[in-house]
C-alpha cells in the first residue's frame, strides 16, 4: 500500500498528458517544506551512506586516475571528496560519484544505486549555488521520485539487456535534482530531464572494472550539465521520455512497456517512503548479498572447517548468476561480482568486508581453493515482486564425509529496505568507512551534521565540518 501522504505541488501532474512534461511539472512544483519527515529521513540516510562510501573510496586508483585526466575543470566551485581540493561543479560531481561507487558499498533502490549519483551531483551544484540543506533534501527527493517513476513503466530486467540501471536512470534523476536546485520552471525541468535522457548509459559488460564506478560519475556529471544547459536555453524534445523512439523504449529489455502516461500515483504518493533504501552490509554486488548472508549464517551455526568442505553450491537467480560472472576472480574489483568469492570470503574470514576486498586476500591459496570448489546453481523461480531475483537464495556445503549443511533460505538480505539495519548500524558503517582511510576522528561530527542536513543554512557547512580531512586527490 502507498502511504497516504500526498505531494504538495503547484501544478498537479495528473493533468499533464506527456510523461516528460509531468516529470518536469512535479520537480518544479515540489515544495521543500511540504516533504514529510519520513521522506526527509530517507534522504538523510542516502546522503550519509553515499558520503561515507565516497570517502572510503577516495583512495581507489580509478579516482586518482579520473581526477588526473579531468583536472579542476577550470573552476573551484565545489569541493573534491569534502577535502581541500576544489574543482568545477561538473568535475566534482564526476569524481565524487565515481569515488562513492568505487567500492560497490553504496545503497540500493529502484534497481540501481540512487544515492551514489544523486548525492555527489546535488552536493556539487549546491556548493556552486550556495543552497541550504533543505533545498538539497528536496533535490534528492525530486531525483528519487523521477527515478522511481521511470522504473515503474518497465517490468523488464535491464541488466539482461546489458544496461547498468544506475547509469541509465541516474542520469535523468540527477538532471531532475539539479534542475530543482536551480529553481527551473516546469518547462525547464522537463528540458533538463530530456537532455539527461540523451546522455544516459552504462554497460553490464564493464562490471568488475574501473568503468563501473565511472558510470555513476558520468551520470552525476551529465545530470548536472543537463540542468545547466536547460537553464542556459538549450532545447530538447518535450516527449523525449515516452516518444516511440524515446528513452524508455530505447532502453527497454523486452519492449513490453505499459501506458507511458504518468502513473496514477505519480504526483500524489511518496515512493521514496514506500521504496526506501537498502543499505549494503558488504562491499560487493548487491546480488551476492543473500548468499553472503547464507554463508555467514552457516559459519555462525555450524562453524565448518573450510579444509573439510568438498563442494559448495550457491543458488541464485539465473539473471543474477549472469552478473556474478567471475568464477575465479584474481582482483578485488573482479571479486565484487563473484558468487564464489562471496561464499569463500564468508567461510574463510567470517566476514565480507573492506579488508577482504583486496587483491591480496582474493589471491590467498585457501580462498582460491574454496572458490574452485564452489558451483553456482541458477534458479528460474523468480520473485514476482523483485524483478531479476529468485524467491530465495541459499548455500549448501557438502563436507568431505558426505554431510550436507544447508543454510536458511534468504528472501531479503540484511540491510534491505524490508529488513533494515538495526539501530546504530548505519553509524557503525559510516565510522568504519572513514576509519578505513584514517579519518575516524572526523566520523562523529560529520555523521551528526548529516543527521541534521535539512537544518543546515548552507551546503558549505558539510565541507566545513570536514576541514583538514586529507583528500586522496
Amino acid at each position: 500500500m502507498w502511504p497516504s501522504t500526498r505531494w504538495d505541488c503547484r501544478a498537479p501532474t495528473e493533468m499533464v498528458a506527456s510523461l516528460t512534461q509531468a516529470l518536469g511539472a512535479f520537480v518544479a512544483g515540489l515544495r521543500p517544506e511540504a516533504i514529510p519527515e519520513a521522506a526527509r529521513a530517507v534522504a538523510r540516510m542516502g546522503f550519509t551512506d553515499a558520503l561515507g562510501c565516497m570517502l572510503a573510496g577516495a583512495s581507489e586508483p580509478v579516482v586518482g586516475l579520473l581526477h588526473g585526466v579531468l583536472g579542476d575543470g577550470g573552476g573551484v566551485e565545489a569541493s573534491l571528496l569534502l577535502g581541500e581540493g576544489r574543482a568545477s561543479a561538473p568535475v566534482a560531481a564526476c569524481v565524487n560519484a565515481t569515488a562513492a561507487h568505487a567500492l560497490d558499498y553504496d545503497d540500493v533502490a529502484q534497481r540501481g544505486h540512487p544515492s551514489t549519483v544523486l548525492v555527489p551531483a546535488i552536493l556539487a551544484e549546491a556548493e556552486a549555488l550556495g543552497a541550504d540543506g533543505l533545498s538539497m533534501v528536496a533535490a534528492y527527493v525530486a531525483g528519487y521520485e523521477v527515478w522511481a517513476e521511470l522504473v515503474r513503466h518497465d517490468a523488464g530486467y535491464h541488466h539482461e539487456k546489458g544496461w547498468h540501471p544506475t547509469g541509465l536512470f541516474g542520469t535523468v534523476a540527477a538532471a531532475a535534482a539539479c534542475a530543482k536546485l536551480h529553481g527551473l520552471d516546469a518547462g525547464g525541468c522537463a528540458t533538463a530531464i530530456a537532455l539527461g535522457a540523451s546522455q544516459a548509459g552504462g554497460l553490464v559488460a564493464n562490471f568488475g572494472s574501473m568503468a563501473k564506478p565511472f558510470h555513476a560519475g558520468r551520470a552525476a556529471q551529465s545530470g548536472l550539465l543537463s540542468a545547466r544547459l536547460a537553464r542556459a536555453g538549450m532545447t530538447a524534445s518535450p516527449d523525449a521520455i515516452e516518444h516511440p523512439r524515446g528513452f524508455l523504449r530505447a532502453v527497454s529489455p523486452e519492449g513490453k512497456l505499459d501506458d507511458l502516461s504518468p502513473s496514477p500515483g505519480f504526483g500524489r504518493e511518496w515512493r521514496i517512503v514506500s521504496g526506501g533504501l537498502s543499505i549494503k552490509k558488504y562491499p560487493i554486488c548487491f546480488f551476492a548479498h543473500r548468499i553472503a548472508d547464507a554463508a555467514l549464517d552457516l559459519v555462525q551455526e555450524a562453524r565448518p572447517d573450510p579444509a573439510a568442505i568438498a563442494r559448495i553450491e550457491a543458488s541464485v537467480s539465473r539473471p543474477h548468476a549472469g552478473v556474478l560472472r567471475n568464477a575465479q576472480p584474481q582482483t578485488g574489483l573482479e571479486a565484487k561480482f563473484s558468487a564464489q568469492f562471496a561464499v569463500a570470503a564468508a567461510l574463510t574470514a567470517g566476514w565480507v568486508g573492506l579488508r577482504e576486498l583486496t587483491d591480496e586476500f582474493v589471491q590467498r591459496p585457501e580462498v582460491q581453493s574454496l572458490m574452485s570448489r564452489a558451483t553456482v546453481l541458477p534458479s528460474d523461480d523468480i520473485d514476482p515482486n523483485l524483478p531479476g531475483y529468485a524467491r530465495a537464495d541459499h548455500v549448501t556445503l557438502i563436507m568431505a564425509d558426505g554431510t550436507r549443511l544447508e543454510s536458511p533460505r534468504i528472501h531479503r538480505p540484511r540491510g534491505h529496505a524490508e529488513k533494515p539495519l538495526g539501530e546504530g548500524e548505519l553509524q557503525a558503517k559510516f565510522e568504519d568507512c572513514l576509519a578505513s582511510v584514517s579519518l575516524a576522528h572526523r566520523a562523529a561530527p560529520l555523521f551528526a551534521r548529516l543527521q541534521r542536513l535539512d537544518e543546515l543554512r548552507s551546503s558549505h557547512d558539510l565541507a566545513a565540518t570536514a576541514t583538514n580531512m586529507s583528500s586522496a586527490v
